[in-house]
């Protein structure tokens, strides 16, 4: 199997994990829409895959306990040197540590918290795992955006953080991705090294009630408009049907269990 050695710069986000309830069900989801196969991972928290992409590992799925009735949702994990100082500086900075710091077998040292607005965001201390390999392709991780009220004040949160440097954009390069408005006027990139690594959306009263602050991951695919009929085939939903953006073609869609992602082809 081909590994990523290449260390992450702390800040970049380096890899994407899911909980659910039926692990089953949802590998066949994803295999399906993706061709992911699986193999198992550590399991502090519990029964856990990896998901592999022609022999690069590209996400994990883990299963939540029956006693646990957490929203499902994709979480982006942010690179770091030290799990344990990132989190005292995630308390310091006014967000909460929910899951650690605690380590994961040799694979590396975790920590999952909430930003200050309440967004669910993990963090990895690589050991013998490095996090998503082969990114770019269809079916990996290509992008991850936190959708928000606003993004001044979470923006500074998680420049606090890492050492990003912000960059507001007069218009979000999305058109207004996994939130359902178009004006996307308050948009903001956390840069790294001269690159954009992750987004912030603030789209005020837009945002809805029920889910709050949230992180939204995006995946690579050939085809927008032939995956999101796929998302349908396989049980899930459109959310938002297929558009065309700055940056490629894209839909925001659910799993069957309401994971919501967004799939995109790329432009260029």
């Amino acid at each position: 199997m081909t590994e990523s050695t290449a260390r992450h710069t702390p800040g970049t986000p380096c890899w994407v994990s899911l909980m659910v309830h039926g692990m089953a069900a949802t590998q066949e989801f994803y295999g399906a829409l993706f061709g992911w196969e699986f193999r198992p991972g550590p399991e502090q928290l519990g029964p856990y895959v990896r998901a592999l992409l022609d022999g690069h590992e590209v996400a994990g799925i883990g299963e939540l306990p029956d006693d646990r009735q957490l929203p499902v949702a994709w979480t982006p994990y942010l690179a770091t040197d030290d799990a344990d100082a990132t989190a005292e500086t995630v308390r310091h900075c006014g967000g909460t540590v929910g899951v650690g710091p605690l380590d994961a077998g040799d694979a590396g040292r975790l920590a999952i918290a909430s930003d200050s607005v309440g967004a669910v965001f993990g963090v990895w201390q690589a050991a013998d795992h490095r996090g998503t390999s082969g990114a770019g392709r269809p079916g990996t991780p290509v992008w991850n955006e936190l959708i928000t009220h606003e993004t001044a004040a979470v923006g500074t949160f998680y420049s606090h953080l890492f050492e990003y440097r912000e960059e507001p954009l007069d218009a979000d390069p999305r058109s207004g991705s996994g939130s359902g408005s178009g004006s996307g006027s308050d948009y903001l990139t956390l840069r790294l090294e001269g690159r954009a690594v992750v987004g912030i959306h603030g789209i005020g009263d837009v945002l809805p009630r029920e889910r709050g602050p949230h992180w939204m991951t995006y995946f690579e695919v050939a085809d927008v408009d032939a995956a999101a009929t796929r998302v349908v085939e396989l049980g899930g939903q459109v959310l938002r049907a297929p558009l065309d953006s700055a940056h490629g073609r894209l839909a925001t869609v659910a799993d069957p269990e309401g994971a919501v992602f967004s799939i995109v082809h790329s432009a260029g």
